[in-house]
């Protein structure tokens, strides 16, 4: 059994790969122990499912529609899906729904959904695609031991389901699909019924997504043979519209579909995006150090949960890594290893040294730690803050600083936070504002100063 590493913000010498590589699991449906699938369809289908996964390579797709420019923490446990297929020796396709993504996926939703455009839906496939692609290179490289493995990775296929709805007419389309879907069983959808019984009822738009995604399988099948299709529970429905399409059209074929979870959190909110805030995977939108505080933060009662859905690491050593977390809880043993192997995923090698050089710095007030970090890390850690040019003078003191900068309306009330304790200067308290700026200590070797009012308010200083 390969060594757990406890150490917080431990030092990158001797690589983050070491010790990462776990082994495949070559019968997926094995997953559920980790409490990964939610079910299956057929229900009686297990067994067949098990032969299928051990005798030999299947397709396995996922759906992502292109709603905004980057994917979020709540997608992840979707994409941990298809890379667990890949790690079993199975052919991960992702499909970005380009013509799905005008339409809209009602499951799920209180509302319709804001219609986007043509050009916005193309920047967001095409960030999403970069992500998708991002996510499965750095497994590959960081998380995945081709020495233990006598195959290698089957590359992940990426569709967009744009190209084939464009050779589609509307009529034929009508004629030769619509005729196989029943009215009685699109209408019974819980993602149907429950916007049907809503105020502002379902538009002829939502209804038909189920449709459309239910050809985009058959399309797979007969294009890519992919006879399984993965998606979170709240997809159960059109999971379901698409085998019964199927069913009728290709009787000869059997496929499958593999329910995930929705992660909650305590509160019961969706995972990564309550009160509005969604964790991005982009680095731009959520930084690397403030994705990995999110996991770090983790309650330990749904740390353990998250490690089997979000990590790699075998159950024996989740066990065991829960074993000594028990003991010693307030080191957070468990939320810093969660915490590194998803930043490691979404992030690879160089955002996980991002993100524990910014904690370094901000939570072990460590200067050095700071001045290692450029201006584009500083301010995708501190997004929000004020940014301030400003021209270096000699003998300019820390109250003079503070005004410059306008960190407080008057200079009365510098003084009087100041002298309090309130502000700092590179997450040092200063309290003489007299005390003239001394680079190296004031004004780091990057360039830059970092001010605090308070616990919240931070101004960045560039000087020039």
């Amino acid at each position: 059994m390969l060594p757990l590493r406890w150490s917080l913000l431990k030092p990158l010498q001797d690589g983050y790969r070491q010790g990462r590589r776990y082994l495949a699991q070559k019968n997926l449906l094995e997953l559920t122990d980790r409490g990964f699938f939610q079910g299956i369809f057929p229900d009686t289908a297990a067994p067949k499912i098990k032969q299928l996964f051990i005798t030999g390579q299947q397709s396995i797709y996922a759906g992502f529609d292109p709603t905004a420019d980057s994917l979020h923490v709540g997608n992840l446990l979707v994409i941990m899906g298809l890379i667990h297929c890949q790690r079993a020796g199975h052919r991960p396709i992702a499909l970005v729904g380009g013509a799905t993504g005008l339409i809209g996926d009602p499951s799920g939703r209180r509302t319709e959904r804001n219609q986007l455009g043509e050009s916005v839906i193309e920047t967001n496939l095409r960030a999403i695609e970069q992500q998708l692609r991002q996510v499965f290179e750095n497994h590959e490289k960081c998380l995945w031991d081709t020495n233990k493995h006598k195959s290698p990775l089957a590359p992940l296929t990426i569709v967009n389901n744009a190209d084939w709805y464009a050779d589609l007419q509307l009529i034929d389309f009508v004629a030769n699909m619509g005729r196989h879907f029943r009215m009685g069983s699109m209408l019974s959808r819980s993602s149907v019924q429950s916007r049907l019984e809503s105020e502002d009822g379902m538009s002829f738009t939502e209804f038909t997504y189920q449709i459309f995604q239910a050809y985009d399988w058959l399309h797979l099948l007969r294009r890519h043979n992919c006879c399984f299709q993965m998606g979170g529970s709240d997809q159960t429905g059109n999971l379901m519209t698409g085998h019964e399409l199927i069913s009728r059209v290709e009787r000869k074929r059997e496929v499958f579909g593999l329910t995930l979870p929705l992660v909650t959190t305590e509160e019961g909110d969706k995972f990564g995006k309550s009160a509005g805030n969604a964790v991005w995977l982009d680095g731009n939108k959520t930084s690397p150090f403030a994705l990995y505080q999110f996991f770090l933060r983790m309650p330990d009662s749904e740390v353990e949960k998250l490690l089997k859905l979000f990590t790699f690491i075998p159950l024996p050593q989740v066990e065991q890594l829960m074993k000594e977390h028990a003991r010693e809880p307030e080191k957070r043993k468990a939320q810093t290893l969660l915490a590194e192997d998803v930043t490691l995923l979404v992030h690879g090698e160089n955002g996980l040294k991002q993100a524990e050089r910014v904690t370094n710095a901000l939570y072990k007030g460590n200067v050095e730690g700071l001045a290692e970090l450029n201006l584009a890390e500083i301010q995708q850690t501190f997004q929000g803050a004020t940014m301030v040019d400003m021209l270096t003078e000699p003998g300019m003191s820390i109250l003079q600083l503070a005004m410059k900068a306008k960190c407080f309306p008057t200079e009365t009330d510098a003084v009087r936070i100041i002298n309090a304790g309130g502000f700092y200067v590179n997450q040092k308290r200063v309290q003489n504002i007299a005390e003239v700026l001394t680079t190296g200590i004031h004004i780091l070797r990057n360039g830059v100063s970092l001010l605090r009012v308070g616990k919240r308010n931070f101004y960045i200083v560039r000087w020039q």
